[in-house]
């Protein structure tokens, strides 16, 4: 039982829906700090990274919602984020092991892999995308398109704006009720429902997505104007991976999972794939089947 601020009131991850209702967004990242606590205390780190990084997020994307949780909560927060990052979690392992990994090929190449992972969003960006304050994430299949095309040749300028606004958009999710307050989601056949904030593991889906799609307009800027091109954004590589998810709906050792297990099979062929003597055809064929597959299937 976890006491909130001496109430008695027990706090429960179902009881999560009471705050969303409310739309009391400090109360429930109050309500999500607390979890976290309790997770830490009983030795449960994944939940611990899960819950107080919902809180982190929340608090951080709105300054009144900042003020009223309070500074004793949120240096506490931040403490303890920090302390897991030194664990042994797949959270912070797989992070490392993907960048050492993607120092070994070049630039072009590291870009490729992170756009495969990308080509492993679309259908469940637009599942996604009918859900309030979502709808950008339904564009992520032309947005793979325009990266995969401009790989090869400048894009135009409609297709330039395009991913610009998409960045933004992606951007402002991050910053919205939306994604972390009003507790969306939607049925996997199965499953337990998939919720938008489950975008939030790692360093946050949507946002590993506007990262890429910006460095990579910043490399197409570059080129254009004879410039270095930026190092490429690797965190993309793991937006499929969806930590939180699988945490959230009860695993409790990640690498058994049979999603991170796939995901993870996934991006070292992929790997494995873009070290070989690969074509444009062939990436294009690989990037056309990953946007029909379900990776919550």
């Amino acid at each position: 039982m976890i006491h909130l601020f001496g109430k008695k009131d027990e706090i429960t991850e179902e009881g999560l829906a009471e705050y969303q209702q409310k739309r009391d967004w400090a109360g429930l990242a109050r309500a999500y700090y607390h979890l976290g606590v309790a997770a830490m205390e009983e030795g449960n780190l994944n939940r611990a990274q899960l819950w107080l990084s919902r809180a982190d997020t929340i608090y951080s994307a709105d300054d009144s919602v900042y003020k009223k949780v309070g500074k004793k909560i949120i240096d506490d927060c931040s403490q303890r984020i920090g302390q897991l990052e030194d664990e042994a979690l797949l959270y912070n392992e797989v992070p490392a092991r993907i960048e050492e990994m993607a120092e070994n090929i070049s630039e072009v190449k590291a870009r490729v892999w992170g756009l495969l992972s990308l080509a492993r969003l679309v259908k469940l960006g637009e599942r996604l995308a009918v859900l309030p304050g979502c709808e950008a994430l339904g564009k992520l299949g032309r947005a793979v398109d325009t990266v995969l095309k401009s790989l090869q040749s400048p894009p135009s300028e409609e297709e330039f704006n395009g991913l610009q606004e998409l960045c933004g958009a992606l951007y402002e999710l991050g910053d919205s009720p939306a994604f972390w307050g009003m507790g969306s989601e939607f049925a996997v056949p199965g499953k337990a429902p998939f919720q938008v904030f489950d975008f939030n593991g790692l360093m946050g889906v949507h946002l590993e997505i506007d990262a890429y799609l910006d460095n990579h307009m910043k490399m197409v800027c570059a080129l254009g104007q004879g410039q270095d091109t930026p190092e490429p954004e690797t965190g993309i590589i793991l937006g499929a991976l969806l930590p939180d998810y699988y945490v959230r709906t009860g695993t409790d050792v990640l690498e058994e999972a049979p999603g991170i297990k796939a995901e993870l099979a996934r991006i070292q062929s992929d790997y494995e794939f873009v070290c070989s003597d690969i074509t444009w055809e062939a990436i294009e064929q690989r990037v056309k089947a990953y946007k029909e597959l379900d990776v919550l299937a």
